[in-house]
């Protein structure tokens, strides 16, 4: 018998013994382990009907909160952001904005996706500029390409909104233009292309996730540009024919538990282009504490299986804003998410 027989068979023994052990609760005894193939022949463990030893499970990924999901998937997704705030005087008003996000992953690396979203908004006081409404925005499709290389994985992304939203147009219904802007702000300013109703917005972004272990840290980054295709003549709402705004984020993530994690966002919003309103009848720029946005969230999020091959992946998270013109609206955000993967 040649060194490479004897090797294929000593490797072939020892992986049918470790599995049997594995197998068997408290271990199994010799006697009870394959019996060796003749010497004339060699067996593998696969032709001896023992099946290979099980594959390690990936590291577990800790799901940003409002950063996209790095990894292609299929996948339910409706969260809701609950926002507190106040005016100059003191007047307490409330937003709830909710988003519906459904994804099919066509191949392991390619998935496209849809996403939804409404908002409702109480004002502190009602007045001839603002008023209480609600608003159904912007939906966005796109598709999502993914790699995972070892402890790496990233993404890259573009999509289109669809301007079809309410409040929209040269004469917008004052509820809900309302409504569109106080959503921005209680979704931390990072789904503008989504409230900005009067435009039609491409977008493109990338992130990129290191995970082992129980560990995950993510970046991301997006770029919208905005052209007007509604609202003309409506003023402060659309002064400009287009628009480029950016995000950045940063998430991490640990689990605590096998089924609990406990996660951390810092999440950046700035304009890249010089973004116009109209005030007394004049096309003038924004103030400079609305030209960016500094928000920080963090949360625990819950993992279960539900079913073969489905998990369920709630969580919870509170935001606040580091910056104005948030700070100055005591803005208080709860964001409650249930995703379901299937």
């Amino acid at each position: 018998m040649s060194s490479i027989e004897v090797n294929r068979r000593l490797v072939s023994f020892v992986v049918c013994g470790i599995w049997c052990i594995a197998a068997m609760p408290g271990g199994a005894a010799a006697a009870e382990l394959p019996a060796p193939a003749p010497a004339a022949t060699a067996v593998s463990s696969t032709a001896a009907g023992v099946p290979p030893p099980p594959s390690s499970p990936p590291p577990p990924y800790s799901l940003p909160w409002q950063l996209r999901p790095v990894s292609p998937a299929t996948a339910l997704r409706v969260d809701s952001s609950f926002a507190l705030y106040q005016n100059a005087t003191g007047a307490s008003g409330d937003t709830e904005a909710t988003m519906l996000l459904g994804s099919y992953k066509l191949t392991p690396n390619l998935a496209p996706l849809v996403r939804l979203g409404v908002v409702k908004n109480d004002v502190p006081v009602a007045s001839a500029t603002a008023a209480d409404g609600s608003s159904f925005i912007n939906p966005i499709v796109g598709l999502t390409y993914g790699r995972r290389v070892n402890a790496l994985r990233w993404a890259a992304f573009g999509g289109v909104t669809i301007p079809i939203g309410m409040g929209s147009g040269d004469h917008p219904d004052l509820g809900a233009a309302t409504a569109n802007k106080a959503g921005i702000a209680a979704r931390s300013a990072m789904d503008n292309a989504m409230f900005a109703v009067n435009y039609f917005t491409a977008i493109v972004g990338g992130d990129v996730a290191y995970v082992d272990r129980k560990l995950t840290l993510q970046a991301d980054a997006t770029l919208c540009q905005l052209l007007r295709a509604h609202g003309d003549d409506a003023g402060g709402a659309s002064s400009d024919a287009t628009r480029t705004n950016s995000t950045f984020g940063i998430h991490a993530g640990y689990f605590v538990l096998p089924y609990l994690s406990l996660g951390a966002e810092l999440r950046y919003q700035r304009w890249l282009s010089t973004v116009t309103q109209i005030s007394n009848g004049a096309k003038v720029d924004i103030p400079d504490a609305s030209k960016d946005t500094m928000t920080v969230a963090i949360g625990p999020r819950a993992h279960f299986a539900i079913g073969k091959g489905m998990y369920l992946r709630p969580g919870l998270s509170y935001s606040r804003g580091l910056d104005q013109p948030l700070t100055s609206s005591s803005y208080n955000v709860l964001q409650v998410d249930v995703p379901v993967v299937f």
